[in-house]
């Protein structure tokens, strides 16, 4: 038996034991979800389709882990201005593994809900940054050509604060933020080359 399902404004046809990647939901690794946006349930002449949910169905999955897509290049370029613009986008999305389609106003079973009730909560724990912020006063990283407000804010969360540290990025440290943040790599350079010219 399969589903339609919705979620995250996408529809997806699962059946059990599917695993599928969806837009980013709450919960970590060995979290219980549910699903009670069902368009359609069943096979055949069998099928039940919603107007425009199927009521009483509901389809429980295991989260398996949070990630992020592929990143996405977006690249402004103004003719005869000198002015370009590159920002780069990595979706969050979460893998879930489908493991039951209820229907007729079914609970989910008594393993699923232990294994929910036993899923340990993270949310009170502290995200890992990437760098270790250096005691003393920040510097105003809006001071280099093409970091905002918002890329500041978004390098502070990360431990990035001062000039100095801009200026000494490795290589190595570089692919880790354009790995793991909204920049690309050509971006960070463009930084630490300004950086460096001001710490001069």
């Amino acid at each position: 038996m399969f589903a339609v399902i919705k979620t995250g404004g996408k529809q997806y046809r699962v059946a059990a034991n599917d695993v599928l990647t969806i837009e980013k939901l709450e919960g970590a690794a060995g979290d219980t979800v549910e699903f009670n946006e069902i368009l359609m349930v069943g096979e055949g002449a069998g099928a039940t389709v919603g107007a425009p949910l199927v009521e009483g169905a509901l389809v429980v999955a295991e989260v398996v882990e949070q990630g992020r897509a592929r990143k996405v290049i977006a690249f402004k370029k103004r003719r005869r201005q000198n002015s370009k613009r590159m920002r780069g986008h990595r979706q969050h999305q979460t893998v879930v593994r489908i493991i039951d389609i209820l229907t007729g106003g079914a609970k989910p079973s008594k393993k699923a809900a232990a294994k929910k009730e036993a899923a340990p909560k993270s949310a009170d724990a502290a995200p890992a940054t990437l760098f270790t912020a250096p005691k003393g006063k920040s510097d105003d990283l809006t001071t280099i050509k093409g970091i905002g407000p918002v890329a500041a804010g978004q390098l502070n969360e990360q431990g990035i604060t001062t000039f100095a540290q801009i200026a000494k990025l490795s290589d190595k440290d570089i692919v880790r933020i354009d790995e793991a943040m909204p920049f690309s790599a050509d971006q960070i350079s463009d930084w630490r080359d300004q950086a460096k010219a001001l710490g001069k």
